[in-house]
């Protein structure tokens, strides 16, 4: 990976750690190295696991030095990062979009709920499901933000900047699941049953980012992820509309809206990397770029499909809620939001991971083009968050 983008395009869209591809019925757990081994390791699977594949992970990579940045830059974290947060008073809350149980047109609003779902094809719900799990997998979010050396909640409750921000942006991306939850169960159209099991075996798989407890690759994770929700949420409020469901596609869009704000935050924290030591992070955005960015829920598992992130991606690829092409986008936004063709005075390894960075989207767009030249018609799939029916992937 250090001098080639060796990744398939359809793995773009799963967003998996190189060969991470689960085979139906594996019962298994594979690791593979990330210092360039292929040998796997397998270990037998635990019987409150899914089948899935995790890399050997490297831990506390930082050294102490770099540790010390974060702490010396508490103060432009409080004055700069935590006004990115709204006060609880002025957020807007789930129920602000939901049928009011109080009221006496309670049961008309879900009636009139349930009649704008029923324009909406299996396909949408896919996505939106998908999507909604991810958002609720919030727990483990929080926890792999305390993992970051230098930048944790030491104690739970900590009055450091870092901490602050890392419970307050948990509370505000609470809302995102909360409210999506509430209108899919309204709307008769998915087996909540089958949605609640897949979230409860998501957060008991984790996720494997792969960011070895460093702010610096952390940072720039949550920066490119915050980046690929706001860009989906987006997509699914627009099909939304265009299926006649306005009310859904407010809601899709005040999230985008929240995504896009975290988005600014933590885009701004690399940028003073970037500043205060330029080298230190262009090999950091180098090191999580030929990883590639695993998406939080690539571990999800629903009970039946052991493919189930690869199928959800497949369906979102196909719909364009959220495709290669974004990834290939959101990365080179990245690059220019943060210059990092325009630094200078790199070591000469900072200057070969400046110039990986700065041409990878390209040559990730040719891949996608070739690929796509290539496609086949893609088979249909049961998903067990639509009773079992079929969807074109």
């Amino acid at each position: 990976m250090a001098s080639r983008v060796a990744f398939r395009p359809e793995a773009l869209l799963c967003f998996s750690p190189a060969g991470t591809k689960r085979s139906a019925g594996s019962p298994r757990v594979s690791m593979a190295s990330t210092v360039g081994s292929s040998t796997k390791v397998d270990l037998p699977k635990k019987p409150f696991m899914p089948p899935r594949e995790v890399h050997v992970q490297v831990t506390h990579s930082m050294p102490p030095q770099k540790i010390e940045i974060f702490k010396s830059l508490e103060d432009w974290a409080e004055n700069n990062i935590l006004v990115h947060l709204k006060p609880v008073e002025k957020c807007w809350q789930p129920q602000d979009f939901l049928p009011d149980p109080s009221s006496e047109g309670f049961h008309e609003e879900i009636k009139e709920l349930r009649e704008r779902s029923k324009e909406i094809p299996d396909d949408y719900y896919v996505c939106l499901v998908g999507d909604m799990i991810t958002e609720e997998a919030l727990p483990t979010y929080q926890t792999m933000l305390n993992t970051l050396d230098g930048v944790r909640d030491e104690t739970g409750a900590s009055l450091t900047s870092w901490a602050i921000w890392t419970r307050a942006w948990t509370a505000e991306e609470n809302r995102h699941g909360d409210l999506l939850n509430k209108y899919l169960y309204l709307s008769g159209r998915v087996d909540m049953r089958q949605i609640e099991k897949t979230i409860q075996y998501l957060i008991g798989s984790g996720m494997d980012p792969r960011t070895e407890n460093s702010p610096y690759l952390g940072f720039i994770y949550t920066s490119f992820q915050e980046r690929a929700t706001f860009i989906s949420h987006g997509n699914t409020a627009r099909h939304a509309k265009e299926h006649g469901d306005l009310k859904l596609a407010q809601i899709c869009g005040i999230i985008a809206s929240d995504e896009k704000r975290h988005e600014t935050a933590y885009t701004k924290i690399v940028e003073k990397l970037f500043e205060i030591d330029p080298d230190g992070t262009v090999l950091a955005f180098a090191d999580m770029m030929k990883k590639k960015i695993s998406m939080p829920a690539h571990l999800m598992y629903d009970g039946q499909d052991d493919n189930l992130f690869e199928h959800f991606s497949a369906v979102a690829q196909r719909l364009g809620v959220y495709t290669a092409k974004d990834y290939a986008d959101i990365l080179e936004f990245l690059v220019n939001r943060w210059k990092v063709g325009e630094i200078t005075g790199l070591s000469g390894e900072g200057k070969r991971a400046q110039d990986f960075v700065c041409t990878l989207a390209p040559r990730i767009r040719r891949l996608e083009e070739r690929a796509q030249g290539r496609a086949k018609q893609a088979p249909r799939r049961p998903f067990s968050w639509i009773y079992g029916r079929e969807v074109q992937l």
